[in-house]
């Protein structure tokens, strides 16, 4: 018992410190910094709901760009004013029902998820069935149907031209807020009888079915789950950038977030939160790559995308010598703190297994 009261006392100290942390950041960081803080948020959000999918039950979707953009959508309309509506619809004007509509932006964020979850169950009942590469492939499909759709529907979404001037509410609270709970709640979920079938439909479908695991019940929920997470992280991602667009949704939008699901471990939280905060301040830190080079002595003229050549020959690297991500399937412990030597050999040793 004193045991788990000292891993509760030390957690809300980490929590208090950290909130401390974006407290001072959003005071004194300027707002390019606190933009890739506010990205690194959003991104823990989105790498969670993926891996959800992905990693804890063992599905291979990636349609996670066009739930995002149904939650961005949702909310961008939900929170615009009616003037402000009236400026971006000027080829069409906004299908009547959403003309006046001006929400505050808590319940837009909430719908944002419900949609993309409604979306998600309406997507996942046929493809659920399927397995493997043919799961991929129908999931990205549906994702690019999504963005298509988005871009033809003139009187609801604006089609090519987009949504701009959206209400700036995304700051570091909203950003990181958002990612603590769902971290919570992952972390709950997975505790959960609800967790156990997940990771035993990931392991053996056979053998979870044979002890009477509902496949397509827990596939469609841990789809609808992660869908939900999509249009959450989607709504606040538009309400940072300000804009929104279907182009925002391609697929390289999801190969971003099944990059840090890779990277930082498939099936570890721990390993999504550190692995989003890695790659987002990482793609920064790089940018330089993209512009010319004044050594003294020699002057390399910028080369356009050679930030992301790099990036990918270190990701490589990491994968060459990480197959299982930088965690695996391992969680941060109190006991790598309080008993270093044991628990990290440990976590070395099924890493490697």
């Amino acid at each position: 018992m004193k045991k788990n009261t000292r891993k509760n006392i030390m957690t809300l100290i980490a929590l208090v410190l950290f909130i401390g942390f974006l407290t001072i950041a959003d005071r004194i960081f300027d707002s390019y910094q606190m933009r890739i803080i506010n990205l690194a948020g959003i991104y823990v959000t989105l790498g969670l709901g993926l891996n959800l999918i992905n990693g804890f039950t063992g599905l291979f979707s990636l349609g996670h760009a066009g739930f995002m953009a149904v939650g961005a959508y949702t909310s961008a309309i939900l929170t615009m004013s009616p003037e402000l509506k009236q400026m971006n619809f000027f080829l069409k004007p906004i299908v009547p029902m959403f003309a006046n509509v001006e929400w505050p932006f808590f319940p837009a964020l909430i719908m944002a998820g419900v949609m993309a979850a409604i979306a998600g169950a309406l997507i996942g009942a046929p493809v659920l069935r399927l397995n493997d590469d043919y799961l991929a492939i129908a999931t990205l499909g549906f994702g690019e149907i999504i963005r298509i759709i988005f871009t033809n529907t003139q009187t609801l979404t604006n089609g090519a031209l987009g949504l701009k001037g959206l209400p700036n509410f995304t700051n570091v609270y909203w950003s990181w807020g958002t990612a603590v709970i769902m971290v919570i709640v992952m972390v709950l979920l997975i505790k959960s009888s609800y967790g156990r079938a997940f990771k035993a439909i990931r392991e053996n479908e056979i053998a979870a079915e044979a002890m009477g695991v509902s496949l397509f019940k827990h596939k469609m929920m841990s789809f609808v789950l992660g869908s939900f997470m999509a249009g959450v992280g989607g709504a606040l991602l538009g309400h940072l950038m300000g804009t929104i667009d279907p182009l925002m949704f391609r697929f390289l939008m999801t190969f971003n977030i099944v990059l840090i699901v890779v990277l930082g471990g498939i099936g570890s939280i721990t390993g999504t939160v550190i692995s989003a905060v890695v790659v987002t301040v990482m793609l920064e830190v790089l940018r330089f790559l993209d512009g010319s080079m004044d050594f003294g002595f020699i002057q390399i003229e910028g080369i356009p995308g050679m930030r992301m050549v790099v990036f990918s020959a270190l990701l490589m690297i990491v994968i060459l010598f990480y197959q299982r991500g930088l965690m695996g399937t391992n969680e941060f412990r109190w006991e790598w703190v309080t008993n270093p030597k044991e628990t990290i050999a440990t976590a070395w040793k099924n890493r490697k297994a």
